[in-house]
């Protein structure tokens, strides 16, 4: 096995890694003031922006599920990677060689975890089936794709490749390659025939790359094109360590950008129906890989698209116009509101999908159908109706209790007496009984179960705040906090996790030795590993990316007045401590224990009022 990267090799990945530029790749950041940038938490769901990141110091913290760190345990923890992974990772991206403590760099394989073998195969693959879609046994691919309306530049930019006819071609150029066969076992291009040997899981198909957000290909989809192809029409990667199929979308790494830019998504069905929106200049389509959209996928996407209560976009499903098309699209409204945003729908009128619309009337054609959309639940409500005969009492009455849910589920309270009125109409029943089974239905979904929330935590005490804003000053500008703070010992602090942190600014140096570390993560770093629990480990973080409550840039004098103001709360409390000794003692009979707690007392009250002097015009 290789040895340990070595330290300096590791602060030097995070001196040259921005944070930013890592965490966008997952999710949408918008400016939060101060320099910091907020987004929806990868870690856990949420309707308000509480994941803040702090470029100038290169960490970032969630308020709402206290997750925090650098972009290493960014890494880790969004692609599940070990540390070594992540430093690997990182440091191909910047450039960077690494040594380790054996003092030469690692060979490929053993220094690679699990996951990067797992991606590297799956690059060595996609290009292999690329360059197989040029050969002569791949004519039935490409005339696939040219019946679609794909060139051969378009199959090249969506990496499209063949799956040759051979039972074992890419196993055995994977093994050539350096790979072992439990390797492309684990990683499903492989799986083991009845003789024992492995062969290809893919042949005799056209198959796409799948990618996750970062560009890496994680899977396959495969599509059959001969008629004595007894498999499934498509035929996707199967679980695996790195391929999870309820969270990948095909097209994210392409669409990213421009989902977050301009804050919507388009949802379709397949591959082809993505390089057809794409090309023709709906360049926010998404589709989910062999499985229905799901919560998961939902959570990218809010991500991507800053799907907050303050920020709202637009998702927009096209399905197909046929019964299972609208099944999807009725199904896909009971997920509506797990979105903030608004929901669509786009159906062409006669059917076709994205592809086959391009196809036969451009691009143009494919831009139409996403601008006609219309909101998610006024398709849900006509088909529902839809079900029943309106020209009878019992089939209007059945419809009306089928779409007053539908109408109570709305996220917009607001709206609901518009669509009670609508519904009413389309019944063609009178407003009250309308307006009654609604109510009913939203009382109904108020007496279920509610969801548990996470409990706010009560408001801090002036002494937290003080404690936290000194905490903050070492953490952010230990430069300037300098010796004023590392003068101010732990006994200032009352709060148990707040004293830890204090403690672990001391072992790792004091912040006079901040100068020395790499960058602000460095610092960070060093204060973080000296915290002796998760508990402080997370508040160091959470205070680094916390705003400072001062107006502008903290000088000398701010972080004077916020010691002064730290010393002072720990001294009054020392001064009620032992006010109540003095006036339990009897001064007569315990004459000397008497007269020293009085001169104590009365040091720390000229102290006090000290401090109260220094401590004006602060917090």
């Amino acid at each position: 096995m290789a040895g340990r990267i070595r330290d300096e090799d590791i602060a030097l990945v995070r001196e040259r890694t921005n944070i930013v530029d890592v965490i966008s790749e997952q999710v949408t950041l918008k400016s939060a003031g101060g320099g910091n940038l907020k987004g929806l938490c990868p870690f856990h769901d949420e309707k308000t922006p509480s994941f803040t990141v702090a470029p100038g110091r290169n960490v970032y913290f969630c308020h709402g599920c206290g997750v925090g760190g650098d972009a290493i345990r960014f890494v880790m923890d969004v692609d599940h990677l070990s540390f070594v992974e992540s430093v690997e990772r990182l440091a191909a991206q910047a450039n960077i060689q690494l040594r380790y403590v054996e003092g030469s760099a690692a060979p490929v394989r053993q220094g690679q975890g699990q996951r990067q073998r797992l991606v590297a195969a799956h690059a060595a693959a996609a290009e292999f089936y690329a360059e197989q879609l040029i050969s002569p046994g791949a004519r039935i691919a490409r005339e696939f794709l040219a019946k679609r309306g794909f060139g051969r530049e378009d199959a090249a930019a969506y990496g499209c490749g063949f799956a040759p006819d051979s039972w074992d071609a890419l196993t055995k150029h994977l093994r050539a390659r350096g790979f072992t066969s439990d390797e492309l076992n684990t990683a499903g291009l492989a799986k083991p025939a009845r003789s024992g040997s492995f062969i290809d899981r893919f042949r005799r198909r056209l198959v796409w790359p799948i990618r996750e957000l970062s560009g890496d290909v994680i899977g396959f989809g495969a599509r059959k094109l001969f008629d004595d192809d007894d498999g499934p029409k498509y035929l996707n990667t199967p679980e695996t360590p790195i391929y999870k199929k309820s969270t990948v979308l095909y097209g994210v790494d392409k669409a990213k950008r421009e989902i977050a830019k301009r804050g919507q998504a388009v949802i379709v069905e397949g591959y082809t129906d993505v390089m057809a929106c794409h090309l023709a200049g709906v360049t926010t389509a998404v589709a989910t890989c062999g499985t229905s959209f799901g919560a998961e996928h939902i959570g990218v996407l809010r991500r991507l698209l800053m799907d907050s209560d303050d920020v709202a976009g637009e998702i927009i499903y096209t399905f197909d116009g046929d019964a299972a098309g609208q099944k999807a699209a009725l199904r896909a409204f009971d997920s509506d509101q797990k979105f903030v945003g608004r929901t669509f729908i786009a159906i062409s009128p006669d059917g076709m999908d994205p592809c086959e619309l391009r196809l036969a009337r451009g691009d143009l054609a494919v831009r139409d159908l996403i601008a006609s959309r219309e909101p998610l639940v006024d398709f849900a409500l006509r088909q529902t109706l839809a079900r029943y005969d309106l020209d009878t009492v019992d089939g209007r009455v059945e419809a009306m209790r089928r779409a007053a849910p539908l109408v109570a589920q709305l996220k917009d309270r607001e709206k609901r007496p518009e669509y009670v009125r609508k519904l009413a109409g389309d019944l063609g029943m009178d407003l009250e009984p309308v307006q009654r089974a609604v109510a009913e239905a939203v009382r109904g979904a108020a007496s279920a179960p509610a969801q548990q929330r996470r409990s706010s935590p009560a408001p801090d005490s002036p002494q937290a705040l003080v404690e936290r804003e000194a905490l903050k000053l070492a953490l952010q500008v230990p430069v300037l906090a300098g010796p004023m703070f590392d003068a101010v010992g732990a006994d200032s602090y009352r709060h148990p996790v707040s004293i830890a942190v204090r403690q672990a600014v001391a072992d790792a140096g004091g912040t006079a030795s901040a100068t020395a570390a790499a960058g602000g993560a460095g610092w960070l770093h060093q204060v973080r590993d000296h915290c002796p629990d998760l508990a402080g480990q997370a508040l160091a973080i959470e205070l680094a990316v916390e705003p400072l409550r001062v107006d502008g840039e903290p000088d000398p004098y701010y972080v004077a007045v916020t010691l002064a103001q730290l010393q002072l709360g720990a001294v009054s409390g020392r001064i009620r401590e032992l006010k109540s000794k003095v006036q339990r003692i009897n001064p007569v009979a315990h004459k000397d224990e008497y007269l020293s707690l009085a001169g104590e007392l009365f040091s720390l009250e000229q102290h006090a009022r000290a401090l109260r002097e220094q401590a004006v015009g602060g917090l």
